[in-house]
């Protein structure tokens, strides 16, 4: 599974292509469909263009998105950064009404664990994010691997033999606590293109967009999440069909 990742906290000049409105996330997430994603995962922006997780911008950009693509799976993000009080963030996230299929949780952030366990408790599938050894171990700790949708192994590290590292560490754990939902396993910035050939011969789901690279393979700038998708999915079956063969 290749999962499309819209925007995330990227600045518009970082690449003119970069989806910000509602308008532009729709035109992506059917763009990025189209060339093969089966899923989306987005930042939510409010009228200011700034991130939310504002029960209204949340349901304006559902609303929107799912009539682009319908009946295709789409989360949403409820990083720490856009909400810094955590309370605050669960207060924000209890009042939606409209709910996406998924969202994502760090698991390094304060309060993770209590949010995860409210929109479960609403039917909402948890994207676990686990970038350090810290966030692992509060979600193995947690004991709620076995009710969420997917583990998100996501190292920052931009050196691949660290990154590579990270995510040993991230497998120990989950290994180690039994923990046996389907991995996604992906990058950001220079190992972003790395990571998908890495996924697949690991046979775990990847993701990649706008919010884990602006760039293509050889350097140039993206022309749309659309043009990453499909670059993605022509490496995952070139990678796939080696290890099929071996």
């Amino acid at each position: 599974m290749i999962q499309v990742a819209l925007n995330g906290a990227r600045a518009r000049d970082e690449n003119p292509a970069i989806p910000f409105t509602i308008a532009e996330m729709a035109e992506s997430t059917r763009a990025a469909v189209a060339a093969g994603a089966a899923c989306i995962h987005f930042h939510v922006r409010g009228s200011d263009g700034r991130e939310s997780v504002d029960a209204g911008d949340v349901a304006a950009a559902l609303r929107a998105m799912r009539q682009a693509v319908p009946g295709t799976p789409i989360g949403v993000s409820t990083a720490e950064w856009i909400e810094p009080d955590s309370a605050a963030r669960h207060a924000k996230v209890s009042a939606w009404e409209v709910l996406p299929d998924f969202a994502s949780v760090n698991f390094n952030e304060p309060g993770a664990v209590e949010l995860a366990q409210l929109l479960i408790s609403r039917g909402v599938g948890i994207e676990a994010g686990l970038g350090s050894v810290l966030a692992v171990e509060n979600f193995v700790g947690s004991k709620i691997g076995s009710q969420c949708l997917r583990a998100l192994l996501e190292p920052e590290e931009q050196d691949m033999a660290a990154a590579v590292a990270v995510v040993g560490f991230l497998e120990a754990f989950l290994n180690r606590g039994s923990v046996k939902i389907p991995r996604l396993l992906h990058g950001y910035n220079d190992t972003a293109w790395n990571f998908i050939g890495i996924a697949a011969m690991k046979g775990y789901d990847t993701r990649i967009g706008f919010e884990d690279t602006v760039v293509m393979p050889d350097g140039k700038s993206a022309a749309g999440n659309g043009e990453i998708i499909a670059e993605a999915v022509q490496l995952t079956k070139s990678v796939s069909k080696t290890r099929a063969a071996n």
